[in-house]
């Protein structure tokens, strides 16, 4: 990430909502001092998936804070102060890729995993399911590409590549994989 990139994140940086672990809001704080600090905080990452199976994937632009060039689930974000999940989840999926539909919240949980740059991500990560059998219309400034990857071979691609997913996909999908396919 160059000079110019840093200055805008900083200039358009969000707060995120940080919680306790029962998902109550505790406060506010920008994203990069939290993630700076490793603070827990409210988030969620949204798994879309076809009639054929398959889940979209989606590879990280390769200017992002973190983890950038990596593939992970469709889509992930923070919800701003008093959005509803689901509503925050449409939002950005929106954004992210294009399109929308419906989702449903399947479950939440917490992790601590550190990224690249001197960051942790600590979230109350509210995992959010829909179905979708389009292409998508990606923003090239938070995705590089997409793919459709069946359920097996992800789960197969995961042992064999670990190094090109996200933490939290990998958390996710090994630890959920009965919830989300």
């Amino acid at each position: 990430m160059n000079n110019k990139s840093v200055i805008l994140l900083l200039m358009n940086e969000q707060n995120v909502i940080l919680v306790d672990k029962n998902d109550n809001q505790i406060g506010l704080m920008p994203k990069m001092e939290a993630h700076s600090k490793g603070l827990l905080h409210r988030a969620f990452s949204i798994f879309i998936i076809n009639n054929k199976n398959e889940l979209m994937l989606q590879k990280r632009a390769f200017d992002k804070y973190h983890s950038p060039g990596l593939w992970t689930n469709t889509c992930c974000s923070h919800p701003i102060e008093g959005e509803n999940i689901l509503f925050a989840g449409k939002r950005r999926l929106k954004e992210e890729m294009g399109f929308s539909t419906e989702l449903t919240e399947v479950f939440h949980f917490i992790y601590k995993a550190p990224v690249d740059n001197g960051l942790i991500e600590f979230e109350l990560d509210h995992v959010l399911i829909g179905k979708y059998y389009k292409d998508p219309v990606i923003n090239i400034n938070e995705v590089s590409d997409w793919k459709w990857m069946s359920i097996d071979l992800i789960e197969k691609d995961l042992k064999i590549n670990t190094s090109i997913y996200t933490v939290w996909f990998k958390i996710i999908f090994e630890k959920f994989l009965d919830k989300i396919s």
